[in-house]
């Protein structure tokens, strides 16, 4: 890890209902790249053929993009057959999250979508609240999603509400 950014541990969350989340987030990582600090970003809800952020890859090892679960649709139009599978690879995501904080494995840690992963009660709020304490080694937790609950708000130095004003 950069030891020169190892006094400012930030966590950041952007959520709301408008476009341009994972924008921001994906932004945050790349500037951290630009300064030479290592990022691993795991994307939660998105859909296996979302590659909208697949240049991303490009970009390893400095910022390596994670994905784990299998289905082509997005969670919410899975069976509920599906859905309970999908949820086992979610969850396997969000503990490879945790095991990057402890080991150190990275000096920014991005979780696009994570906020999401509460509202269908994938995991609790606690859950979250717990990956925040880890905060050992690292420089940055970003998070994202639609809804921000309260009890979230004071884990948080930074927090971005994203709503739009006019839109496609």
């Amino acid at each position: 890890m950069n030891t020169e950014m190892q006094k400012e541990k930030i966590v950041q969350i952007y959520y709301g209902k408008g476009k341009g989340k994972t924008t921001a987030a994906m932004g945050q990582s790349l500037r951290a790249a630009s300064k030479g600090l290592h990022t691993i970003v795991i994307q939660f809800l998105k859909g296996k053929d979302s590659e909208e952020f697949s240049y991303i890859q490009r970009l390893e090892p400095e910022i390596k993009l994670f994905r784990f679960e299998k289905a082509e649709e997005f969670y919410g139009d899975l069976s509920v057959e599906e859905q309970n599978e999908e949820k086992r690879n979610i969850l396997n995501g969000f503990n490879f999250a945790k095991k990057v904080l402890k080991a150190g494995e990275c000096d920014m840690l991005v979780l696009d979508e994570v906020l999401g992963l509460v509202d269908l009660e994938i995991i609790q709020i606690e859950d979250i609240i717990d990956l925040i304490n880890i905060r050992n080694d690292y420089y940055k937790l970003v998070m994202t999603g639609q809804n921000l609950p309260a009890e979230l708000e004071d884990y948080a130095d930074m927090i971005s509400f994203i709503e739009p004003k006019k839109g496609l």
